[in-house]
């Protein structure tokens, strides 16, 4: 089906036929707890012929959202007891996020801020809290890298971001500008000439993370805008999440990871899914992520390979989780497996 307009209530979802009306009281509820939206560019993507469509998965709402299992938490990365001024997240020494805004142009069904983002969220930062924020970072001589995040950040206006970057230019120690979006993916077009401007607007080395999960999201008009940003030298990361039913399978996640790279965009993070409410029926075990991950070495390109982490709940900062492929077996040796699964000793014996 060809959506023209953003999909943002459960009558709209209806009436693309990616939910049935029986499903709507049902799928009501879901609403009123947590943000609906979905861009005509990914409702596009959808199979409505396959009833476990990775790219639906991850933006239509499921009843499943309604369980919410003892270990899942409203902040479970901890942004709070790192947040000393509204909208900043200090938790390493030489970098902080910027929350701008709370608002996005889809909302991922296991998104670990769903309880901060969207309409009923915490909204945009009034030009008071943005001051004091930018005042924040202007009194630590230690920040670094600002990473604007949110929400997304490329929702806003190219004056808006402008207005931000004019003021990130004039501190001295900021010398990296990091913006984290689904942008380039969700809504391709956005990634025009007068944005591209705004975000290089600080005159400081810009990177762009961006955020997709399967490799169906990396279409032509999603590649060109991602050319767009890296011809105009901005460098381009990735940031996926790997989720039951989407990218648990290691060609799935091969192929996405060779798409970036096709892209233009280096693979970054892959991160195993948060303790976010509602959201258990993405999670997969951490020695099932290992499994899939450690799959990778040897299958694709090293130009290819994520970082595999978990954002340790609490706030303590992000661990990377990936299966070692050496372990200790005595004073100075050790046993190391190559990509087939082989052990083989080090230093190699005799």
């Amino acid at each position: 089906m060809n959506v023209m307009r953003p999909i943002k209530s459960v009558d709209d979802l209806v009436r693309a036929g990616l939910v049935e009306d029986a499903e709507r009281l049902a799928l009501d509820e879901v609403a009123a707890r947590y943000a609906i939206a979905l861009t005509p560019a990914m409702a596009r993507l959808i199979d409505y012929a396959d009833p476990a469509d990775p790219i639906a998965r991850q933006f239509v709402p499921d009843v499943a959202e309604l369980v919410t299992t003892p270990e899942e938490r409203a902040d479970p990365i901890g942004d709070h007891a790192h947040s000393p001024v509204e909208g900043i997240v200090h938790r390493y020494p030489d970098r902080v996020l910027l929350k701008a805004v709370h608002v996005c142009p889809v909302y991922c069904r296991f998104c670990f801020r769903r309880e901060m983002v969207g309409p009923q969220g915490l909204g945009m930062l009034d030009p008071a809290a943005l001051a004091a924020a930018v005042d924040y970072i202007r009194g630590h001589g230690e920040i670094w890298e600002v990473i604007l995040t949110g929400g997304d950040p490329l929702v806003l206006s190219p004056r808006r971001l402008g207005d931000i970057l004019s003021e990130l230019a004039e501190i001295e120690h900021v010398k990296i500008v990091r913006f984290h979006t689904r942008v380039p993916v969700v809504d391709p077009q956005k990634i025009d000439a007068e944005l591209i401007a705004a975000l290089k607007a600080s005159g400081k080395t810009v990177y762009v993370a961006l955020h997709a999960n399967h490799p169906r999201e990396l279409t032509t008009e999603a590649r060109a805008a991602c050319a767009r940003l890296v011809d105009a030298g901005i460098v381009m990361v990735s940031q996926s999440v790997l989720l039951k039913g989407v990218n648990d399978d290691p060609d799935v996640l091969a192929e996405l990871m060779r798409a970036f790279v096709e892209t233009r965009v280096k693979p970054y993070y892959l991160h195993h899914p948060d303790l976010a409410p509602g959201t258990s029926h993405f999670r997969l075990s951490i020695e099932e992520g290992q499994k899939i991950v450690a799959s990778l070495r040897g299958r694709i390109s090293g130009l290819c390979q994520p970082t595999y982490i978990l954002d340790i709940p609490g706030g303590y900062g992000k661990a990377v989780i990936g299966e070692s492929a050496v372990k200790a077996t005595g004073e100075g040796c050790y046993s190391v497996s190559d990509y087939r699964g082989g052990e083989h000793s080090y230093p190699p014996a005799g």
